[in-house]
């Protein structure tokens, strides 16, 4: 790995519109650090499932999700037990021959999947395909050093992105407290109540309904608002 490969990493978050963004520039960075890697992908848990959020360019379509789908390969057993599995040679690797016999028919010989240490997080893995027996044996080292750096990133965007989630969750309800405080405010002047009364009867149609009290005082308003246009429009 090149002595600047710690800084263009970082370099990488600041460009990135998004983890998934970000994880598609590694892998591709990931193919150029380690000898012998023909493709590389990262897997991930979001939620109870593992799945691909990263591939480099030509990886083989599905080379990942036939693992998933049989609970059994190098990345799913990395992502799940935090070992690092190599199989040199797929044409002679008995543990996954579901897997082993869909990745020969792509082209792959020689799989390498690092897991990966992201904090608070399980199921991550840096996942290496070659397309020559042995051909990723030399740069395992080089390997486990990508995923470190990976690791560390994939923290940082995981950071940023759950910083991200905060402030929309927050504007959200502010948005939402904003449009039933004017739903109220147009019930207390139609119907000569008070905040207190209107603010029961909006919750009472929003049960008896089944709808979202925002959505309900989302509809109330913009009725109102399309109402006002009218009223203006008819007297000009």
């Amino acid at each position: 790995m090149s002595p600047e490969m710690p800084d263009t990493l970082e370099m990488a978050i600041v460009r990135s519109s998004g983890l998934d963004t970000l994880l598609r520039d590694l892998t591709d960075r990931a193919v150029q650090a380690v000898p012998g890697a023909a493709a590389c992908s990262i897997t991930v848990r979001r939620g109870d499932r593992l799945l691909t959020l990263a591939g480099s360019h030509g990886l083989p379509s599905g080379l990942d999700q036939r693992q998933y789908e049989n609970g059994s390969g190098p990345c799913v057993e990395a992502a799940e037990t935090s070992v690092e599995q190599y199989a040199p040679d797929l044409q002679a690797e008995a543990r996954w021959p579901t897997y082993t016999e869909y990745a020969l028919s792509v082209g792959v010989r020689c799989v390498l999947a690092i897991p990966i240490a992201v904090e608070g997080e399980r199921g991550t893995a840096l996942n290496l395909y070659g397309v020559e027996p042995g051909s990723l044996g030399p740069g395992r080292d080089a390997a486990r050093a990508f995923a470190a750096r990976v690791g560390d990133t994939v923290d940082v965007a995981l950071g940023i992105e759950r910083r991200r989630e905060s402030v929309t969750d927050v504007r959200t309800a502010l948005l939402s407290r904003s449009v039933i405080d004017q739903a109220i405010g147009i019930l207390m002047a139609q119907e000569r109540i008070d905040a207190r009364i209107a603010l029961e009867r909006l919750r009472r149609v929003s049960q008896n309904h089944n709808v979202k009290l925002r959505d309900l005082c989302t509809d109330l308003v913009a009725r109102a608002t399309r109402g006002a246009g009218r009223s203006s429009g008819d007297r000009n």
